[in-house]
């Protein structure tokens, strides 16, 4: 069963793209045809997609580009850092692309923060496209143009704004996702019910299982309108100075246990989707929600087949881990907090009150 391609736009002005979304997009070469003549292509990806997607690719990128390379990173968080970025550097030089060289990042969120983060930097700059193989990048990590490798001490603390040309989202590929990455997918199509679209909240909460069950058409209008309204908080907020922090509901929590845990322990999207149960309940502690809307924000996260309790680093461990975060203003941790149905906004909690979540939610 195919689907129609959709597209939604990234208006950034001068440096606008389109999210292509649908089935069987990446054998098409006219999918591609947008891309501006290279002299080489260079595809981005890891030892589990390579097998499956990259010579998939390749094929549909031949005629365009003098000569394609591939580049093969290890699979997992655990490998979002210095040591392998300098892998894609090493192959870049070791194959002399100059700069109308064009990257292909085919894979998940860490390829595709890699590889952004390798295009700012090669040559002080060369284009990339970014071709999302998961859930979790379709919706998220792919769109926006956030690039960086983590920290021992902080997750995504060493990055660049840098936004591609454009974005591929073959739902087809979702096929090849274990139920624990998609799941993990599932977490930031789930936050953005609760931050900007009460609507959209309740359509997941309806469809949850059509979801889960890899439903082409049910997959293809999340996708869609997850992309949509990160599209619309980009374009008003491209560098997080306001706005785009919304899209982090939950990831402040999420990221303490992802880094008290050690990265690749718990997925990003499992992280997420425990550290979303933790801010509602925050929220309805600090009583801009009830505690109903809390409760159904973390039935969704459970239904979806996350995580809902935290694990047990402590609460010292957690503040500290909380402080050293980018939302984080002069040591005071700042959470995404849900003020309404489909409204959210950056703000401090008191120290006491989330030791109180805390305690709640983990061990």
């Amino acid at each position: 069963m195919t689907t129609q391609p959709a597209s939604v736009t990234i208006d950034l002005e001068g440096r606008s793209y389109p999210i292509v979304i649908g089935a069987g997009l990446l054998d098409r070469p006219d999918t591609f045809a947008s891309l501006p003549a290279a002299s080489a292509a260079v595809i981005v990806t890891n030892d589990t997609v390579a097998p499956l997607f990259a010579d998939r690719l390749a094929r549909a990128l031949q005629g365009r580009f003098a000569s394609t390379h591939l580049v093969t990173l290890p699979d997992g968080e655990a490998y979002k850092d210095w040591a392998t970025l300098n892998t894609i550097f090493d192959a870049l030089l070791g194959a002399a692309c100059d700069r109308s060289t064009t990257l292909f990042a085919l894979g998940g969120g860490v390829v595709g923060d890699m590889t952004g983060f390798a295009a700012a930097c090669y040559m002080r700059g060369v284009p990339y496209v970014q071709v999302p193989t998961t859930l979790l990048a379709q919706v998220d990590s792919s769109v926006g143009g956030k690039t960086a490798i983590n920290h021992p001490m902080g997750k995504n603390m060493i990055g660049v704004f840098n936004q591609p040309l454009l974005v591929v989202a073959d739902i087809d590929t979702l096929d090849s996702l274990p139920p624990r990455e998609l799941a993990a997918g599932l977490a930031e199509v789930i936050k953005y019910g609760p931050i900007a679209d009460h609507v959209f909240f309740e359509w997941l909460e309806a469809n949850l299982p059509l979801l889960v069950a890899r439903d082409r058409p049910s997959l293809a209008r999340a996708i869609r309108r997850s992309c949509e309204i990160k599209a619309w908080v980009v374009g008003q907020d491209e560098r997080e100075t306001g706005l785009r922090a919304i899209l982090n509901f939950g990831h402040t929590f999420g990221h303490a246990i992802e880094a008290g845990l050690g990265y690749g322990s718990w997925l990003h999207g499992e992280a997420v989707g425990c550290g979303m149960v933790m801010a509602a309940d925050l929220s309805a502690r600090l009583g801009l929600i009830d505690a109903t809307y809390a409760a159904r924000i973390a039935r969704l996260v459970g239904r979806a087949g996350l995580p809902v309790r935290g694990p047990a680093l402590g609460v010292e461990r957690y503040m500290e881990l909380m402080r050293v975060d980018k939302k984080a203003e002069a040591g005071q941790i700042r959470f995404v907090l849900i003020d309404g149905q489909g409204s959210a906004r950056l703000s401090r909690a008191p120290s006491a009150v989330v030791a109180q979540v805390i305690e709640q939610h983990t061990g």
